[in-house]
């Protein structure tokens, strides 16, 4: 007998009452647990309860009594019994089957994944086992959910589970008309069969809501079924919140809760919704609510620590200035920034000054005023901010808008230069117009388009910036047509395809601002909101024919990137073997070589780009003039790593170009400000400048890093009061740099002076 891998986990001990697991369609289910079933569908819980008892009493099947338990909630049984169920019958496959299941409902995926591989090497074409694999894929928005499921309807096209995982996937990728023939068929089956129809009720009702019908039948159906069954509103829910609209899935989700106090799953998506739209206390409320019930859930416990730990941030409220024309509103709203006690007191003018620029910006391009104060949330433990988006760590994302609220990493984040906050900043708060301006009803392509344009045009990194796997899919003509785009984003088919997706939506907003120029973009925005489909926005905002606008896209996109692609091998090779020549300190090939990349493809400065090691050439060569131009044109271009901008602002003030130099040190703020030579560098040239101001934001900054050389950071605050003429201040930061340093001999001469 072949030897399986048997899941004891110890995480059930001693913890009862995490809820029901949910509808087993399968036909091998037993005839006793059954006839309790359908009371519980119906309902009918004392009663149901009742009977499952008896079974746990009465049968002397450890599956029967498994299964009687896990409904009774309690799960340390349950799972005892699955175990001595596989143990009695170690080739059942049904046994490995179920006991995954239970894996599943407490969020242990992988051992679930690990028991229907397991059942499958028992049973080949065991379809309960493929359709949990394809649940847990469905689940992840994996694309190879949907083979499973085809596996299985192949097989046997009688399945229900696998019609509602079809109907759902379809409905989350907006194809409405295929998930309407999948329920039907669904329908056909639960009644051919007498199965429970409310999940199909359920995903009808969700059917409905994306046509913008939020007052369905199949509501009323299932609550007629069972006037318990809370899923009938938490599933609609789930298509609100993978559409961005939040409110409305709270609405929902309270609904869910106030029929089924118990239903776990929609109290914690209550939860984690309310923060979203930072409603702190509530939804900390509903999450220790779902704790209670199901504490096994990583998402529930990592967000209630993430809410504890806000009491580590500082909430600052901000105005923002006027705009240049008349607005729409009397009172503009301003801005609330959540910043980590230890970076507040650093970034904040930054983040402020970005986040007002940003809706000056935004508010004139799209037309569109802000109704609500901007919540900002920077966060400089990545796996907090992964928590703030999703409740599990790991996630590869920088920032997310929910609507008014931003959340991303903060510069600290990340490693120094492996992110540039500055445009992730402005690219969330393009979000904020594009989600708002349309009540949330924007597809995602065009959200994620407008962000990324964005980016290129207005953003704090100029430029357009695509990575080389991008180029490549470019080559291989993967982009898809403008009706299919949001599959790319949503269930991706190979790897990378999402980035793909983000930059060939930026391409397509930039090729509308081309042709139709930024109102085109702005009628499009107004369009969606009114409620129209892509196609239809199409038509009546830009009065083409999507095939039409296709053929227009990729017209446009031969035309940019054709001279750029029909070299993109020969760049690659000239590019690697310069990078091989530096290794070898051979400059004059490494000069050469380079050269000849930055010649084929001289917009590139993304990873891997050569104009770093050309001006490094040019320096190991005496070539210093050569070098400057290289740097300043690889930074003009985008290119932002910190120490290479430092090195060429040096250059710059050297060579009697302090404007330039100040400015290349502005931009490495947006890359690494948590540098305290950054601050001490640009605070004194600003200084020298006539800029106290600026220079006073500067040495602000420095101070607030709690640097060595204390007492300098208070002279050279002294210094910048002294220019801006508040001799209180100026003598204040003298006695404090006195205080720290009492022979400071630079101090004690400008005190002296302030006091004659």
């Amino acid at each position: 007998m072949k030897q399986f891998f048997i899941i004891v986990s110890l995480c059930f001990i001693g913890i009862h009452q995490a809820g029901a697991q949910s509808f087993d369609y399968s036909a091998d289910r037993d005839p006793a647990l059954r006839v309790c079933d359908e009371l519980l569908h119906s309902g009918q819980r004392f009663e149901a309860n009742s009977c499952y008892a008896s079974l746990l009493t009465d049968s002397a099947d450890a599956l029967i009594r498994a299964e009687a338990a896990w409904q009774m909630g309690d799960l340390q049984a349950a799972n005892a019994y699955f175990r001595t169920a596989v143990e009695i019958d170690p080739e059942s496959p049904r046994a490995r089957t179920r006991w995954a299941r239970l894996f599943l409902m407490t969020h242990q995926n992988s051992d679930a994944i690990k028991l229907f591989q397991e059942a499958l090497e028992l049973n080949s074409e065991y379809l309960p086992a493929k359709l949990g694999l394809a649940t847990v894929a469905t689940g992840r928005f994996e694309d190879r959910a949907n083979a499973l499921v085809e596996a299985v309807l192949e097989a046997d096209s009688l399945q229900l589970e696998a019609q509602l995982l079809r109907a759902r996937m379809s409905l989350e990728d907006g194809s409405l008309e295929a998930a309407n023939e999948s329920l039907d068929e669904a329908l056909r089956i639960a009644e051919i069969k007498n199965l429970p129809p409310l999940e199909v009720y359920a995903l009808k009702a969700s059917s409905d809501l994306l046509r913008g019908v939020t007052e369905s039948e199949w509501t009323q159906r299932a609550l007629d079924f069972n006037p318990q069954y809370g899923e009938i509103f938490a599933i609609p829910a789930h298509f609100y919140v993978i559409t961005r609209r939040y409110r409305e899935a709270i609405a929902l989700l309270f609904d869910a809760v106030r029929i089924q106090p118990n239903l776990w799953s929609a109290h914690t998506e209550l939860g984690i919704n309310l923060l979203r739209q930072n409603r702190v206390d509530e939804a900390q409320h509903h999450l220790s609510l779902a704790y209670q019930g199901d504490p096994y859930s990583a998402q529930i416990v990592n967000t209630l620590r993430l809410i504890d730990s806000l009491e580590n941030f500082q909430v600052l409220h901000r105005d923002l200035p006027p705009l240049d024309s008349d607005t729409l509103l009397d009172d503009r709203p301003g801005m609330i920034l959540r910043l980590h006690n230890d970076e507040a007191p650093i970034i904040e003018a930054y983040v402020t000054k970005l986040v007002a620029d940003s809706i000056q910006a935004f508010t004139k391009r799209y037309q569109f005023e802000l109704r609500e104060p901007v919540v900002a949330e920077l966060y400089p433990d990545h796996d907090d901010f992964a928590v703030r988006t999703s409740g599990l760590p790991g996630i590869g994302l920088l920032g997310v808008a929910f609507g008014y609220l931003v959340a991303m990493d903060s510069p600290s984040g990340r490693g120094e230069g492996e992110f540039h906050w500055g445009t992730t900043l402005w690219h969330e708060m393009a979000h904020v117009f594009t989600l708002e301006a349309t009540n949330h009803l924007v597809p995602r392509w065009f959200s994620e388009g407008v962000s990324v344009f964005e980016e290129w045009s207005t953003g704090p990194r100029p430029g357009r910036h695509i990575p080389m796997h991008v180029l490549d899919a470019m080559k291989e003509e993967k982009f898809l047509s403008i009706l299919d785009i949001d599959r790319g984003f949503i269930r991706p088919e190979y790897q990378g395809q999402i980035m793909v997706s983000y930059m060939q939506a930026g391409l397509i907003c930039q090729y509308i601002e081309r042709d139709w120029g930024q109102q085109g973009l702005v009628d499009l925005l107004q369009l969606y909101r009114d409620g129209a489909d892509t196609g239809e926005a199409i038509e009546e905002g830009l009065g083409v024919t999507p095939s039409q606008f296709d053929l227009g896209f990729n017209s446009f996109v031969e035309s940019a990137f054709r001279p750029t692609l029909d070299v993109l091998d020969d760049w690659k090779e000239q590019t690697q073997l310069a990078h091989e020549a530096a290794n070898e300190g051979d400059w004059n090939r490494v000069l050469a070589l380079s050269s000849a990349s930055i010649q084929l493809y001289p917009g590139y400065v993304e990873e891997g780009d050569v104009y770093i090691l050309n001006a490094k050439a040019h320096e190991e060569l005496g070539q210093a003039g050569a070098a400057i131009d290289r740097l300043e044109e690889y930074w003009r271009l985008g290119g932002y790593e910190p120490r290479v901008l430092h090195q060429l602002a040096d250059w710059l003030y050297q060579s009697n170009r302090p404007d330039d130099a100040i400015a290349v040190l502005n931009d490495v703020i947006f890359s690494a400000p948590l540098d305290e030579s950054l601050h001490t560098k640009l605070g004194d040239w600003l200084l020298e400048s006539e800029k106290g101001e600026l220079a006073l934001r500067e040495y602000s900054s420095l101070l607030a890093m709690k640097p060595h050389d204390e007492a300098a950071a208070h002279y050279r605050l002294a210094t910048a009061y002294r220019q801006l003429e508040n001799e209180e201040k100026t003598r204040e930061h003298l006695l404090y740099a006195l205080e720290t340093a009492p022979h400071y001999r630079e101090a004690q001469q400008l005190l002296l002076e302030i006091l004659r």
